[in-house]
């Protein structure tokens, strides 16, 4: 289904296909807090790996393994969209403390917005930051603030005032440490205000790993919005209204994609935004050029189109990423794999531990 933005006209707009009727409890699974990681590993390649076979199989192996279970001729497609220092603390022009977490930049000084404060602002109200740093609400977008910076531009304020908007089942505040390892080496399309987190274990040793081995890399963006951790609410999933976030498939990864399946290699999606960034440009079943935003939710029933094998992270219970993993591989496979986890003391989430998965049969 593909349906026009109301952006310019070079702008497309992507939203799911017919949803499968699912309930939310399928995708729910206990975890330990201590399993929650809380810093990265001391090295980005250092992590474990679980490997999840189309047969169903599951192997423990260190991610430094990766590049021996890929083949000569595959295709690694990584999302280089950048982190943002997307949280600003300040105070409203009435005196109260505010936080705002900006989720997208719409211009050089405008923006869309989560605030937190304990009155809900209204429009015409000054949000203060520093002295002579400010935004004025101009109105309301659904949940997000729509934010007017006059005297700055929004990165700029960020950059000089923002924090590293880390995810809210990581406790500590932000440092140096996590303003340096919550970002792929290889991010370089500023704009996302969460990491896609399965690029965080790639280093250069691995990529020239990758190269020796004669496998391809090609990029796509997609600016990651803190919808990423939105609960899906209630039971049917159905009535579930995925968020927008702005992607792009350009024409050098098409062709990268093409050149590969023409030489009989595989297409490997670096993390879920990677997927659906492809599966997203490829909803009428021929991968094409794409820009524009998408609301795609990849759950059992799903048609893959592009996406052979996956590299990702352990996903929240009961999120609409546990559903695009069981889509790919398989509801009870991935049970067994997070059972699997759990039992044997993986870190979960975005500083823990990765998965590859293939892709299950039709």
């Amino acid at each position: 289904m593909r349906r026009r933005s109301q952006g310019p006209a070079s702008l497309r707009y992507r939203a799911e296909p017919k949803p499968y009727a699912m309930q939310l409890s399928d995708f729910d699974y206990e975890l330990p807090p201590e399993l929650i990681a809380q810093h990265p590993a001391a090295e980005r390649a250092a992590s474990r790996l679980l490997h999840l076979t189309a047969a169903g199989m599951l192997h423990d192996r260190r991610f430094a393994d990766l590049t021996a279970l890929l083949e000569p001729g595959d295709l690694l497609v990584m999302n280089d969209t950048r982190v943002i220092r997307a949280r600003l603390r300040g105070v409203k022009d009435t005196g109260g403390a505010v936080e705002v977490l900006i989720e997208r930049v719409a211009g050089e000084r405008q923006a869309l917005a989560h605030v937190r404060s304990s009155k809900t602002p209204r429009e015409g109200r000054r949000l203060v930051f520093a002295p002579g740093v400010e935004a004025e609400v101009t109105g309301r977008s659904g949940d997000l603030f729509n934010l007017s910076f006059p005297a700055h531009r929004v990165m700029d304020v960020l950059d000089a005032h923002g924090e590293v908007p880390l995810p809210p089942y990581i406790t500590h505040q932000p440092s140096s440490e996590d303003l340096a390892r919550y970002q792929t080496v290889y991010a370089r399309e500023p704009g996302a205000v969460a990491a896609p987190t399965a690029g965080l274990h790639f280093d250069q040793a691995t990529f020239e790993a990758l190269a020796a081995r004669g496998i391809d890399v090609a990029r796509v963006t997609l600016h990651v919005g803190a919808g990423t951790f939105q609960p899906v609410r209630g039971d049917d999933l159905a009535s579930h209204v995925m968020h927008a976030e702005w992607c792009r498939v350009p024409s050098e990864t098409v062709a990268a994609v093409d050149k590969a399946r023409a030489r009989g290699g595989r297409v490997v999606a670096v993390g879920t935004t990677s997927l659906r960034s492809l599966e997203s440009a490829a909803l009428d079943g021929a991968l094409k050029p794409f820009e524009g935003e998408t609301r795609l939710f990849v759950k059992p029933g799903f048609q893959f189109h592009v996406v052979d094998r996956l590299v990702t992270n352990f996903h929240l219970p009961k999120s609409t990423l546990m559903m695009l993993v069981s889509a790919f591989s398989g509801l009870e496979p991935i049970r067994r794999a997070y059972a699997h986890a759990v039992a044997t003391r993986y870190r979960f989430f975005s500083y823990g531990d990765a998965m590859l998965l293939e892709r299950a049969a039709p």
